[in-house]
């Protein structure tokens, strides 16, 4: 009797052991998907307070929007060929009106916190027409402290992302996921956001997309040699 209870004794150890190890594995691999995703999220809200109030919704018909360009999902091109590619294609000055003449290079001026522009700024009258530099889409529309009013275009090939910021009201009827041509009426020089009302101009800037696309990240272009040739 004693090596029967002893056995039943082995075996209800082990059993209690094995089961106990299962609800520790499982409790572990919950931590670490739960942290996973916590450090996703808090990487998304570092880069969005970069520039990042709620969307802002445009009034009036919905316009017909256009099928998304499949993403590239091969790697960016160095900043070598991107900038390459960008000088092939004679990109608009995107304030009506403004001759190559009349650019300042600002991209490498320090703002705030030590933060370099990584932009150029267009001075102008308010109200002065916003023009698309490039063919594309809008990737998106929103509001920011700092940029204000603001449109994010994405080219064709979704290599580059063109950043309109400091706007006084968008064109008509302007929607995210609308297809824009080069030259085409996107919005109006103003100055909101963190711009000065006593100098209205608009902060155009350029990025090499990463290559999941997000619209709020990117690598620096400098607009100045692109425009002012």
């Amino acid at each position: 009797m004693r090596r029967i209870d002893r056995r039943r004794v082995e075996r209800l150890r082990r059993r209690t052991i094995t089961i106990g190890l299962t609800f520790a594995l499982g409790a572990l691999i919950a931590t670490l998907l739960t942290d996973r995703a916590a450090r996703a999220d808090l990487k998304v809200g570092l880069y969005e307070d970069r520039e990042t109030p709620a969307p802002v919704a445009t009034s009036g018909a919905t316009p017909a929007v256009a099928p998304r360009a499949l993403a590239i999902e091969a790697a960016a091109p160095s900043m070598t060929a991107a900038i390459g590619m960008l000088t092939q294609r004679s990109l608009e000055i995107p304030v009506e009106g403004v001759k190559p003449g009349a650019l300042q290079d600002t991209f490498n001026d320090s703002r705030a916190i030590g933060r370099r522009h990584d932009a150029i700024d267009i001075m102008a009258p308010r109200g002065t027409e916003v023009i698309a530099a490039d063919d594309g889409t809008i990737a998106k529309l929103f509001t920011s402290k700092a940029g204000g009013l603001t449109i994010y275009q994405f080219d064709p090939t979704q290599t580059f992302s063109y950043y309109y910021a400091h706007l006084d009201h968008y064109a008509a009827g302007l929607a995210e996921h609308q297809p824009v041509h080069r030259g085409q009426l996107i919005g109006y020089v103003g100055s909101t956001g963190n711009a000065s009302a006593n100098a209205p101009h608009l902060h155009f800037a350029i990025a090499r997309l990463d290559t999941d696309r997000s619209w709020w990240k990117g690598d620096p272009i400098n607009p100045y040699p692109l425009l002012s040739r």
